[in-house]
């Protein structure tokens, strides 16, 4: 299916960016990048007050009674807006592939939650499908490690989209590990119901970015990414880590994720 395009509307569109939990608590920067990203690309970009969790921590844990809570809440909050953005393939897909399965014996929240399901996307998808952004020109001398999440790939159908951005920045090289679309062991509540499964896999995610020789190693999501930078750390490892978020908006020079900003 062909995705609606802003490119010829007179009009700014209306963007909401859904910030996520884990930006606004740990790494507020990307949050701040991806506005001025969208604002770049032409939309007119608020953040609604009142906006939480997306409800994946419970709906992953069975718990689809306070998912389902989370979700009016979100329905709500977000229904005026043209478009809804995440710089996360996780809680968008949260909100496009599952919102309509825990409303699916309610009709009228079923047809809100594809209403809203339909007009939310991932912000590098958003960014290349939807208003077909070319990112102005900016350099970066180094290899780059793309890790793609889980939910980013199987779910949302993200994986040229931050490659086709990324490869615009002058020097930049991107770089493959092996078994990329493999799991990094963070999976939301996944690495705390089975904390050895999870350390094995990110152990050897680890591995494979780091056979790469990468000077950089990137992502958009960010619980994969502090699981990721968190790993290297305690190895020792000081690659840097950064959210695709930050580099396109040219944030490399700052502290990486996992890195002492002091």
């Amino acid at each position: 299916m062909q995705q609606p395009s802003i490119e010829g509307q007179s009009t700014q569109p209306r963007v909401a960016l859904f910030a996520t939990c884990l930006v606004d608590f740990f790494r507020p920067a990307v949050g701040f990048a991806s506005a001025r990203l969208l604002e770049a690309a032409g939309c007119r970009v608020e953040v609604p007050d009142g906006q939480t969790c997306c409800g994946q921590p419970a709906f992953n844990s069975g718990d689809d009674a306070s998912a389902r809570a989370i979700a009016r809440q979100v329905i709500a909050l977000f229904a005026s807006y043209d478009y809804v953005v995440a710089p996360s393939g996780s809680c968008a897909g949260m909100i496009k592939c599952h919102y309509p399965k825990l409303f699916s014996d309610d009709l009228d929240m079923l047809e809100q939650a594809r209403q809203l399901a339909e007009k939310t996307f991932e912000l590098t998808q958003f960014l290349v499908d939807i208003c077909s952004y070319q990112l102005p020109s900016q350099q970066l001398q180094a290899t780059l490690a793309y890790h793609d999440s889980c939910s980013g790939v199987r779910e949302m159908g993200i994986y040229e989209q931050p490659r086709s951005l990324l490869t615009a920045i002058s020097g930049l090289t991107l770089t493959t590990p092996k078994e990329a679309d493999s799991c990094c062991g963070f999976g939301g509540t996944f690495c705390v119901k089975y904390p050895a499964i999870s350390a094995r896999l990110l152990k050897n995610k680890q591995t494979a970015l780091t056979d790469t020789d990468a000077d950089l190693i990137s992502g958009g999501d960010l619980g994969c990414l502090l699981n990721i930078a968190g790993g290297l750390r305690r190895a020792g490892d000081k690659t840097k880590v950064y959210h695709v978020a930050e580099l396109l908006d040219g944030c490399a020079g700052q502290a990486g994720i996992g890195e002492d900003k002091g």
